[in-house]
């Protein structure tokens, strides 16, 4: 049962990834998030392929998901994520070098920390500055969370509220509490794990989504009253 739960949380997070991220790209021409959704989307189906074919730690694709794991941990869902969601709440327009750099710094992290994974974990150096960029990540988040409430989509609000405290939880047990009841390959935990991260992409989507049309509102209501006035 629990090797089954595994299978569907990493098909779950494979589809939320290509899905969410074509969608943040195709129709608010975020590249910040749909880039990173479909990353942690290739993660995962490494993640699957290597899981259901191999299972062997010397096999390349255990290498690349631990490198594709610290992208996003370093500064892909943390950095990128935050530079994303600022398109929305401070109308943020970033330049291409801001996306190139933003992407270019998750790459570099993501290969000097790999280096540093051993025996299937991070030293406590790199798993605490994970932790670090979690939390700050997560306080954005928060932040977010507080614009889509106001905007009048509280329970899109309350969503990603509670499904980011969860996450918060996860990456706290990823690297330094391990569930004492789980397996050697820690399968209980990679299922919540990989459920609660696409799930992450499915209800940040629709907060954004809604925040998104909020300020097109309030925009559309501003231009009117100009030309009110001119008139």
């Amino acid at each position: 049962m629990i090797d089954i739960l595994f299978l569907v949380a990493d098909l779950w997070l494979i589809f939320a990834g290509f899905f969410f991220g074509w969608r943040f790209i195709r129709r608010f021409k975020n590249y910040f998030l749909g880039i990173e959704c479909l990353v942690v989307a290739t993660s995962a189906t490494n993640f699957l392929l290597w899981s259901l074919l191999s299972g062997d730690p010397n096999n390349p694709m255990y290498t690349i998901a631990y490198f594709l794991d610290a992208f996003s941990r370093s500064f892909g869902f943390t950095l990128v994520l935050i530079l994303g969601l600022m398109m929305v709440t401070h109308n943020y327009r970033p330049r291409l070098w801001h996306e190139i750099g933003a992407f270019g710094l998750a790459f570099i992290g993501g290969a000097l920390l790999v280096a540093l994974h051993q025996d299937g974990t991070y030293g406590v150096g790199p798993a605490t500055f994970f932790m670090v960029t979690n939390v700050i990540a997560s306080l954005f988040v928060f932040y977010f969370a507080v614009r889509v409430w106001q905007a009048g989509a509280r329970g899109w609000a309350m969503a990603t509220a509670i499904i980011t405290l969860i996450a918060t939880y996860i990456a706290l047990v990823y690297d330094f509490f391990p569930w004492p009841f789980d397996d050697e390959l820690r399968t209980a935990f990679y299922a919540a794990a990989l459920a609660t991260w696409g799930t992450q992409g499915f209800v940040y989507y629709f907060a954004y989504k809604a925040l998104h049309a909020h300020n097109a509102r309030v925009s559309a209501a501003g231009s009117a009253r100009i030309e009110a006035t001119r008139a």
